[in-house]
C-alpha cells in the first residue's frame, strides 16, 4: 500500500500562472510510488484557503504526511493556518520554503513564524539562503532538497557568439521587476539596434500595463507572450541567446536553473538566494538590483566576449546537474519515509 501525502500549494497553471512545485513535485513523488492528494486550484484567496481546510479535513485519516508549500507573502498565511489545522488533527506537516522574503516574515512575525515552522515534522529549505537565515533565527529542524528540474527534459545547446537576443522568464509582477528589463533593452539598442527582447509570463499585477505602456512610448521591440506552458517556452527558448532576471527579491527560481540546462548564459540581480545559487563571472554575471547601465553593461560584455559567453554557458549546465531529479529524489524519499 502506497503511503498516502496530502500536499497543500497554488496550483494555478490552468489559471494562467506559472507551473508551480507542488504540480511538478507531486507528479514526481507519484512516480516514485507515492499516492499524492493535492490543491488547491482555487483562483480567489478565500476560496484556495477554504479548499485547503476541506482537503485536510477529508483526507487527514488516511493521509501520513502533509506537505506545504509556503511563501513570504500574502500566501505566508495559507501555510500558517492550514499548519494550525494539521497540528489540531495531529497530521504531521512539512513546510517547504520558497518565499524569498521569508527571512524578512521572520523578523516581522516572529510568534508566528515560531507556531509554524516550530512545530514542524522537519522544515525543507530548498536554498542555502534560506538554511543560513532559518540557522540564523534559531531553527534546527531544517533540511536542504534544492529545486529540481527533470535534466533528460532540457536539450543543451551551447551558447558562444551571441546575438543580442534576450529572453525574461517570470510572473509580471513589481517584486519581479519586470521593468528594468525593458530600461536595458532601450539602453542595448544605442549598441545593437537589432536587439530585441521577449518576457515570458502571466500577468500577476498592474506591472503589465506600465510595461506596455513603456514598450508603446519608446517604441521597443518587445514581445509579450503571457504564460506559457513548459513545453512551450522550453521549445520557444531555443531562440535566444541570453536569460536576463531582473527581480529585486528571490530565493533559488527555477526559471533561472531551467535557462542554465539549456545554455543559455545568465545575466541576475545578485538578491536573496541567487548569490547562493550563482556565482559571478563562474556560472552567471550578477550585478546589483535596479542598476539598469551595470546590468546592461553585463549583457554588452557578454556580446563582446564569446569566450565568457562559451564559459558560462557550459559551467551553468554543469551547475544544474546537480539539481536533476534523479540525484535529488533520495533526499525526499528519506525525509518522507522518517
Amino acid at each position: 500500500m502506497p503511503k498516502q501525502i496530502l500536499y497543500l500549494g497554488n496550483k494555478l497553471s490552468r489559471k494562467g500562472r506559472n507551473l508551480s512545485t507542488v504540480e511538478v513535485l507531486s507528479n514526481q513523488l507519484e512516480i516514485e510510488g507515492f499516492k499524492v492528494i493535492s490543491g488547491s486550484s482555487q483562483k480567489s484567496q478565500l476560496l484556495r484557503l477554504l479548499d485547503m481546510f476541506l482537503l485536510i479535513l477529508k483526507h487527514h485519516s488516511k493521509s501520513q504526511l502533509l506537505l506545504i508549500d509556503t511563501y513570504s507573502t500574502s500566501a505566508f498565511w495559507f501555510a500558517y493556518f492550514s499548519a494550525k489545522l494539521a497540528n489540531w488533527l495531529n497530521l504531521a506537516y512539512i513546510p517547504i520554503l520558497h518565499g524569498g522574503d521569508l527571512p524578512k516574515r521572520l523578523k516581522t512575525h516572529p510568534k508566528h513564524c515560531q507556531q509554524l515552522f516550530g512545530k514542524a515534522k522537519v522544515n525543507v529549505a530548498p536554498s542555502a539562503y534560506l538554511m543560513h537565515h532559518f540557522q540564523k533565527a534559531g531553527y534546527t529542524d531544517l533540511v536542504y532538497i534544492p529545486n529540481t528540474i527533470m535534466l533528460e527534459k532540457y536539450e543543451f545547446k551551447q551558447r558562444q557568439n551571441l546575438q543580442p537576443n534576450l529572453l525574461w522568464v517570470r510572473s509580471f509582477a513589481h517584486l519581479y521587476n519586470p521593468m528594468l528589463a525593458l530600461k536595458v533593452l532601450e539602453q542595448l539598442l544605442n549598441h545593437y539596434p537589432e536587439a530585441k527582447l521577449s518576457m515570458v509570463g502571466p500577468f500577476k499585477d498592474d506591472s503589465i500595463q506600465e510595461c506596455k505602456a513603456y514598450v508603446e512610448a519608446k517604441k521597443l521591440p518587445v514581445t509579450f507572450t503571457g504564460g506559457m506552458t513548459k513545453e512551450d517556452w522550453l521549445i520557444y527558448a531555443k531562440d535566444f541567446d541570453l536569460f536576463i532576471n531582473t527581480t529585486n527579491v528571490d530565493n533559488t527560481p527555477v526559471s533561472v536553473m531551467e535557462a542554465m540546462a539549456l545554455g543559455l548564459p545568465v545575466v541576475s540581480t545578485n538578491v536573496g538566494g541567487i548569490p547562493f545559487l550563482l556565482t559571478d563571472q563562474e556560472n552567471a554575471l550578477l550585478v546589483e538590483p535596479k542598476q539598469v547601465e551595470a546590468f546592461t553593461e553585463a549583457v554588452l560584455k557578454l556580446l563582446k566576449h564569446p569566450e565568457l559567453a562559451a564559459s558560462l554557458s557550459q559551467a551553468g549546465r554543469e551547475k544544474v546537474e546537480q539539481f536533476d531529479w534523479q540525484v535529488v529524489k533520495a533526499k525526499w524519499q528519506a525525509v518522507i519515509s522518517e
